[in-house]
């Protein structure tokens, strides 16, 4: 009975450490959907000068999860809410946050994002897409050297924390 819980104690610590490291993998190509959807927000206001609510519908069509959900988020709020965008748009954040593997420096450059969405002219709002976007840049930059430094590593440090546990334990 022992070594079944040895076992099960050791396959739970590989575990954690298995989806550590599936985290830094997505998290690159979370923030890369993000850059994405914002140049096609640009698009859709300055070239098409669509109104957010269609650009929203756009985005959904083509962008993957989960950005596509937290854009059907923010059109389906805008439809049932006669709320300030900015509410509407940090609590989409929030739940981005939850379902994805973006962390918190993403959450406040959206957050920071969020508070200019329509609040200026076309030229304004594409230089705050544009910063976003940048911002945006670092992250991935940073995201991928945390991706190459720390996979392998997070796999094996789940295991081996798994097995000190159990050497503490017997």
């Amino acid at each position: 009975m022992m070594w079944v819980g040895a076992l099960l104690l050791i396959g739970t610590t590989t575990w954690m450490g298995f989806e550590w490291s599936s985290r830094l993998e997505k998290r690159p190509r979370h923030i890369r959907q993000l850059k994405n959807a914002l140049q096609i927000l640009e698009a859709e206001m300055i070239y098409s000068q669509s109104p957010l609510k269609d650009a929203f519908v756009v985005i959904s069509k083509q962008v993957p999860e989960p950005t596509r959900t937290f854009f059907v988020g923010l059109d389906d709020f805008l439809n049932d809410n006669n709320k300030d965008l900015y509410v509407i748009w940090k609590s989409s954040v929030d739940r981005l946050i939850e379902v994805s593997s973006l962390e918190r420096n993403e959450k406040e450059i959206l957050l920071q994002f969020g508070r200019t969405l329509g609040q200026h002219d076309f030229v304004q709002q594409q230089k705050h897409i544009q910063l976003a976007v940048g911002h945006l840049d670092r992250e991935l930059e940073e995201a991928r050297d945390n991706y190459f430094k720390y996979s392998k590593m997070a796999k094996s440090l789940g295991f081996l924390c798994g097995v000190f546990i159990v050497l503490l334990l017997i």
